[in-house]
């Protein structure tokens, strides 16, 4: 029987490892409640010490890393910025808060990411017709599948172009072994409550220079200049994560290698549940280079072998309460975003037009997941059975 509607199944829920109150009852018994203090600077120091960055600066958001990146690395009204177009609205969004201009990039088949080949044709046309390069290039690694950093790096360092990496849905990930952020100049994390560890809302930007971080957290602090008044030089924002947030995500930190170890997991389930049906496929990883901690597990229908379309599933899980979700719609289709330049080579849309993100939770228990495959294997021999 499906769960009653209390009990839906949920894409991505939070899941609190049971440490976090230690560090909120600590920060409220010092009385730290505002956007400073010691939950602040440990939770810092411990993604550093995760992800091998040497600095880090939390803040109230993933965009608000991002918006704050663009600002250090001297994006300005006007300049061109390279931007996944296969993505969440938050990556791009920001470059428009600057008035710049974003410049979409489409993805290769392999990882879903920014196509490199795409990525070279696109600057070198944007020389030649503006006469200048674009500032820099922002990349997402989606859905925690790290994108080929070789192939763009390469690209990067053949334009002297910097490297902004989105890395929201990619704590945990590797490529070649490091961190998906902490290739770029600056790279940005998100723990927004649907994320694999969650500070109820936050985000944070790493750097191997720590300059760049202490900007960051200069900007997020409304830019107050050292001086024994109100003095400010430059315009800030009220980006600072809280101390009590940070704590949240201090006993996150604890359990973040088994939550990857969970997303994973649930990936191997519905790879195994569905091996043998024709029509359906996963993103995998492409190589042992990638290691990716799949946030969310992803999968393309092909309606002429499961006689069912990627919506007609959507609405029979929604049916049967399990939460659902589409790919993402690419960024260079969305009206908002339409009058801007793009590269694209059709696989972002013919992947938006395809897939679905399935319930990939580490609070998911066997008997959800099991559910949840049962409910697709008989969707797809009902729709075969039309054929």
């Amino acid at each position: 029987m499906p769960p009653e509607p209390r009990d839906i199944i949920r894409l991505s829920s939070p899941h609190m490892s049971g440490h976090e109150m230690k560090y909120v009852i600590d920060a409220m018994e010092r009385n730290q409640v505002f956007p400073l203090g010691q939950n602040v600077a440990d939770f810092e120091e411990a993604i550093c010490t995760y992800t091998g960055a040497t600095a880090c600066s939390c803040l109230s958001s993933g965009t608000a890393a991002i918006h704050l990146a663009l600002i250090i690395l001297g994006v300005k009204p006007g300049d061109e910025v390279l931007c996944s177009t296969f993505t969440f609205a938050a990556s791009a969004n920001p470059i428009v808060y600057l008035h710049a201009i974003p410049v979409f990039i489409d993805s290769e088949p392999s990882t879903w990411n920014m196509d490199p080949k795409l990525l070279r044709q696109a600057i070198e046309e944007r020389i030649r017709k503006t006469g200048k390069k674009p500032k820099l290039i922002l990349l997402v690694h989606l859905y925690g599948m790290p994108a080929d950093m070789e192939g763009i790096i390469a690209v990067s360092k053949e334009f002297d172009i910097p490297i902004l990496e989105d890395a929201a849905e990619a704590l945990g990930s590797t490529y070649d072994g490091k961190h998906c952020g902490t290739y770029g100049e600056m790279g940005v994390y998100s723990f927004n409550g649907n994320k694999i560890i969650t500070t109820s809302g936050g985000g944070a930007l790493v750097s191997a220079n720590e300059s760049l971080c202490s900007q960051a957290t200069f900007l997020a602090t409304q830019a107050r200049d050292e001086a024994p008044h109100y003095q400010h030089s430059k315009i800030g924002y009220n980006y600072r994560m809280s101390n009590i947030c940070a704590g949240i995500g201090l006993g996150q930190m604890e359990i973040l290698e088994e939550r990857v170890a969970k997303r994973r997991e649930n990936n191997s389930f519905y790879r195994d549940a569905f091996q043998n049906v024709e029509g359906l496929t996963f993103l995998t990883e492409p190589s042992r280079r990638y290691y990716p901690n799949y946030w969310l597990t992803t999968i393309l229908i092909n309606p002429v072998e499961t006689g069912i379309t990627h919506e007609e599933l959507y609405h029979q899980l929604k049916q049967q309460h399990i939460e659902a979700r589409p790919l993402w719609k690419p960024m260079h289709l969305q009206p908002i975003f339409a009058l801007y330049p793009s590269y694209a080579n059709g696989v972002s849309e013919s992947l938006f037009n395809k897939g679905l993100c399935l319930p990939s939770g580490s609070l998911m228990t066997d008997s959800q997941r099991e559910y949840v495959a049962e409910t697709i294997l008989n969707t797809i021999t009902k729709g075969n059975c039309r054929q």
